[in-house]
C-alpha cells in the first residue's frame, strides 16, 4: 500500500465585492455601537443597551487586522462621545468639546484594535468572546481614568448601570468589576450574533439553539447583581439638609455674580431656619452647600464672612461652604470645602485634589495660548490639594469630594478608609446641562453601593439628592431652581470588600487583559510561522491510500 500527500485546499478568498460588503457591514455595526452606548447613560438610562454595544463593537472588528479594528473602534469612540461630551461645548465653543471627544475616541480606537488582535483566541475558543471584551475594556478605561494630566474617567460603562442590578457588584469590586461584567456580557451576545450571522458550516436548526444559550446567558451575567443582597447600614442616623441656592442666570459669567451666588445660599439657609422653627422641617445637624457657592473668598473678604455667619448662626449647625480660596501665591487659587461652625467659624479645610486641566487650570498656558485665547478665561490656576477629603461636621464624619473628582475611584475610597461614614459630593452645575448633572448623580450611586455609605449631591443650580447605600435617591431637585432638601440618614463605618481592596481588581483584571494580548501575539506569530513551512512532517498533513498502486 503506498500513501500518497494531499494537501488540504486553501480556503476561497472573498471576493472583491464580498469583502467590500464585509466592511460595509462592520463600519455598519461600529457606527451603531456608539449611539447604543450612548443612550444607555443619562438622561436615557437604557442601561440594557451596554451589552449590545459592546457586541456590535466586538463583532465588527473580529478577524479584522488591528489597524482596521483601530479605525473601527474610533468610530464607536466618536458616536459614543462626541454626544455624551457636548455639555462641554455649551459655553466654551465646539472645537474644544470635539478635541475632548476625539482624544477620549481614541482610547476605544486603541481598544478596537486589541479586539481584532484577540481574534486568534476567540476563533480557538468561542467562550474566549466575554472574557476577552471584559477585560479589554477594563483595561481601556483603566488607561483613559490616567492619561493625559490624569485622566478623564467619564463614560465609563459602570456609570451606565445605577439602574441595573449589576451596580450591586460595585461593593465587591469597584466600577471596574461592573464594567468587566456588562461587558462580558456583551461577548456573550457577540457569541450569539456570530452564530446567527457568521458563514458557518452547521445548519441553521443548529446555530439557533446556540444563539439563544448565549444570549440568554448574557442575561443572567447581566441579572448577577441581583443576588447581591442590599446592605443594612449599622450606624446611628443623622439629619442632613442640602441647600441649593441657584444663580442668576447660567453659563460661565455666573462668576460675574459671585455675591448674588453666596446670597442666594444665605437667603435659602435662612428659609431653612425659619422651617424648622415653624415644625415644617426637622432640625438638621449639619448642612452642606454646594461648590463655588462662596466665589468671594470668607477668610479674606469680611462681608462674605458676615454673610455665612448669619446663615449658621440662624441655623444653629455647621455649613459645608463651597469656596474659592486665594493663594498661596499670587495667581493661584484653591477650589475647597471649608467648614463653618456657629461657634469658631471657618475650620477644616479640604481642598480639591484633581482640578479640571483646562478648566480650572491651564497646563503648557504659554503653548496653549498659541493656539487659542479660550485659556485666558481661566485667569489664576486652581492648584491641587493634597490631603483626602475627611471633615467632621456635628461630630459626624464626612467624605467630601469636588464635582468630577466623584469619577475618580482613589479620590472616593480615601474618604471612606480615612473614616467617612457619609460621602457629600459638592458641585456646580451652572456651567453644563440636565444631561451632565444626571450622569453625575448616577457615578455617586454607585460611589454610594461601592463603599456601603449613604451619599448626597450639593448642587449650586440642580441636580441635588440624596442616595442609600443601595443606589436609590431620594428628593431629586429640578435644574435652575432655589431649593432645600432634608433628610435623615443611617451612617455606617463598616468597610466593603471594594473598600479594602481599592484599585486590586482593577489591576488583576488590566494584567489579565495584557496576558490575553500577549498570548494572542505569540499565537499569530506561530500560525503565521507554521503556515510558511514546507509541508514535509506526515504527522501534519492529510493522508489517504492510492487505490490504483494498492497491493493485494
Amino acid at each position: 500500500m503506498t500513501l500518497q500527500l494531499v494537501t488540504p485546499a486553501p480556503a476561497a478568498e472573498p471576493t472583491g465585492t464580498r469583502r467590500r460588503l464585509s466592511a460595509v457591514w462592520a463600519s455598519l455595526a461600529a457606527g451603531a455601537a456608539g449611539p447604543i452606548l450612548l443612550v444607555a447613560f443619562p438622561p436615557y438610562n437604557w442601561w440594557w443597551a451596554v451589552p449590545v454595544g459592546v457586541a456590535l463593537l466586538a463583532v465588527a472588528t473580529h478577524r479584522q487586522r488591528p489597524r482596521t479594528g483601530a479605525v473601527l473602534g474610533a468610530v464607536t469612540g466618536l458616536a459614543l462621545f462626541v454626544p455624551l461630551l457636548s455639555f462641554t461645548g455649551l459655553q466654551v465653543g465646539w472645537w474644544p468639546w470635539l478635541l475632548l471627544a476625539a482624544v477620549q475616541a481614541g482610547f476605544v480606537a486603541l481598544l478596537g484594535a486589541a479586539t481584532a488582535g484577540t481574534s486568534v483566541l476567540v476563533d480557538r475558543a468561542g467562550w474566549y468572546w466575554p472574557l476577552v471584551s471584559g477585560l479589554l475594556w477594563v483595561a481601556q478605561e483603566a488607561l483613559r481614568s490616567r492619561v493625559p494630566f490624569g485622566g478623564f474617567p467619564w463614560g465609563r460603562l459602570a456609570f451606565a448601570q445605577a439602574d441595573a442590578p449589576a451596580v450591586r457588584l460595585a461593593a465587591f469590586g469597584g466600577a471596574p468589576l461592573v464594567t468587566f461584567t456588562v461587558a462580558a456580557a456583551g461577548g456573550l451576545l457577540a457569541m450569539a450574533l456570530w452564530h446567527l450571522t457568521a458563514g458557518q458550516t452547521d445548519p441553521v436548526r443548529r446555530r439557533i439553539p446556540r444563539a439563544a444559550v448565549a444570549a440568554t446567558a448574557a442575561a443572567a451575567v447581566m441579572a448577577l447583581g441581583a443576588a447581591v443582597p442590599p446592605p443594612k447600614a449599622p450606624g446611628r442616623d443623622v439629619v442632613v439638609a442640602v441647600v441649593q441656592g441657584n444663580v442668576p442666570r447660567m453659563g460661565l459669567d455666573f462668576n460675574a455674580q459671585r455675591r448674588a451666588v453666596l446670597d442666594n445660599h444665605v437667603a435659602a439657609t435662612l428659609q431653612l431656619a425659619d422651617a424648622v422653627r415653624a415644625g415644617r422641617q426637622p432640625r438638621p445637624e449639619l448642612v452642606i452647600w454646594p461648590e463655588n457657592s462662596s466665589d468671594i473668598d470668607p477668610l479674606l473678604k469680611p462681608d462674605a464672612a458676615a454673610r455665612i455667619d448669619d446663615a449658621v448662626a440662624a441655623v444653629g449647625v455647621p455649613i459645608l461652604v463651597g469656596a474659592v480660596l486665594q493663594g498661596p501665591g499670587p495667581g493661584k487659587v484653591r477650589n475647597a470645602g471649608l467648614v463653618w461652625t456657629p461657634d469658631t467659624g471657618p475650620g477644616q479645610t479640604y481642598v480639591k485634589r484633581h482640578p479640571v486641566p483646562f478648566a480650572e487650570y491651564v497646563p503648557m498656558r504659554s503653548v496653549v495660548r498659541r493656539i487659542t485665547t479660550l485659556v485666558d478665561r481661566v485667569r489664576a490656576d486652581f492648584i491641587a490639594g493634597d490631603r483626602p477629603g475627611v471633615l467632621t461636621l456635628a461630630g459626624t464624619t464626612i467624605g467630601d469630594v469636588i464635582c468630577f473628582e466623584v469619577a475618580y475611584d482613589d479620590l472616593v475610597r480615601d474618604t471612606v478608609t480615612g473614616g467617612a461614614q457619609l460621602l457629600a459630593v459638592q458641585t456646580n452645575n451652572a456651567t453644563f446641562n440636565y444631561a451632565e448633572a444626571t450622569q453625575q448623580l448616577a457615578m455617586v450611586r454607585l460611589r454610594a453601593v461601592e463603599h456601603g455609605r449613604p451619599a448626597l449631591m450639593a448642587s449650586t443650580v440642580g441636580v441635588s439628592a440624596f442616595v442609600d447605600p443601595d443606589a436609590t435617591v431620594h428628593q431629586a431637585t429640578a435644574m435652575n431652581t432655589q431649593a432645600v432638601i432634608v433628610r435623615t440618614l443611617r451612617l455606617d463605618t463598616g468597610r466593603t470588600l471594594a473598600t479594602r481592596l481599592g484599585t486590586t481588581v482593577e489591576w488583576i483584571l488590566v494584567a489579565a487583559a495584557l496576558a490575553a494580548l500577549t498570548t494572542a501575539g505569540l499565537l499569530r506569530r506561530r500560525t503565521k510561522a507554521a503556515s510558511s513551512e514546507p509541508m514535509t512532517r506526515p504527522a501534519e498533513h492529510a493522508f489517504r491510500t492510492d487505490p490504483a498502486q494498492e497491493q493485494p
